[in-house]
């Protein structure tokens, strides 16, 4: 008969395989373990691989990215290119020219308003929740989104350019055109943390919608993405001089048809660092303690 061990040595055996301090290991928050920067690396890999897979399951989620420049692009050109063009000493022709780097910058803003309501929605179908139990970092969940849509992005801000060059727009300098370009990656970026935030705070994608409406609309038509600012009210120029998507349009401009951009350039970049150093940490807090 064989010898049976001792209730003696299994408990002796138990107490040291699992110490009296530590907490059970079903109750250990695995997506709080440190992780490696190359980790991070890896799991913000496979979280851009599974975003841009569900892309491709879902073909109808590019919509926007399609639709957007298009119709914003030939509402703004045959609409109202006559009449501003006039005003800025030319017809529609000089319109598209002023018109088409004001819109690039406004790609941007567009997109930061989908992952907002992108990443709301995957908290109320429990697929964030599914994340957040696998030992993966916090902020890889959060790059991950960022990178794709910044994908859909560079995508829309290509057939905004497509529609341009069929509507009559000259491009006069393509370094300029992609530093411009860059420079909208980088504040698009900088809005996509807020919008984050929003999806995160938010009880549903309804609301994170209507609040991005009541903060992109001000800002928008406030800028000087359409029209030139010299014929608005005082008080409305002193909002539009403060508006980063005025700076970013006018810088745009400066890069892509000629003229001063050290001034705006500056403002835009400010603008993208503050709200990236701000937001970027509150989204990932709040994504870290979302109940």
């Amino acid at each position: 008969m064989s010898a049976q061990p001792s209730p003696t040595a299994t408990l002796t055996e138990t107490h040291r395989a699992t110490p009296a301090d530590a907490p059970p290991t079903a109750a250990r928050p695995k997506g709080d373990t440190p992780i490696s920067f190359r980790a991070h690396l890896r799991h913000t890999g496979a979280l851009i691989r599974r975003n841009l897979l569900w892309i491709r399951q879902d073909p109808e989620s590019m919509f926007d990215a399609i639709l957007f420049p298009v119709i914003f692009t030939l509402l703004f050109v045959y609409v109202f290119g006559g009449s501003i063009g006039k005003s800025l000493g030319g017809g529609q022709e000089q319109y598209v020219q002023y018109v088409v780097p004001g819109l690039m910058a406004m790609m941007g803003m567009n997109m930061a308003q989908g992952v907002g309501t992108g990443f709301n929605q995957d908290f109320n179908s429990g697929v964030m929740d599914r994340f957040r139990s696998l030992p993966i970092g916090r902020g890889s969940v959060l790059f991950a989104k960022i990178a794709v849509e910044l994908m859909r992005m560079l995508f829309a801000t290509a057939v905004l350019m497509v529609v341009a060059v069929l509507v009559g727009y000259d491009i006069n300098d393509w370094g300029g055109l992609l530093a411009s370009v860059g420079l909208s990656v980088v504040f698009g970026s900088a809005l996509m943390w807020v919008f984050l935030t929003l999806g995160v705070i938010m009880k549903n994608a309804q609301s994170v919608q209507a609040m991005g409406f009541l903060v992109l609309m001000p800002l928008q038509f406030g800028s000087s993405i359409f029209a030139p600012t010299a014929s608005m009210p005082g008080w409305l120029r002193n909002f539009t001089d403060y508006n980063p998507l005025s700076a970013l349009a006018d810088t745009a401009r400066g890069l892509m048809e000629g003229g001063p951009v050290a001034h705006d350039l500056w403002v835009t970049l400010i603008w993208s660092v503050g709200l990236t150093a701000v937001m970027a940490p509150v989204a990932i807090h709040k994504f870290r303690t979302k109940s």
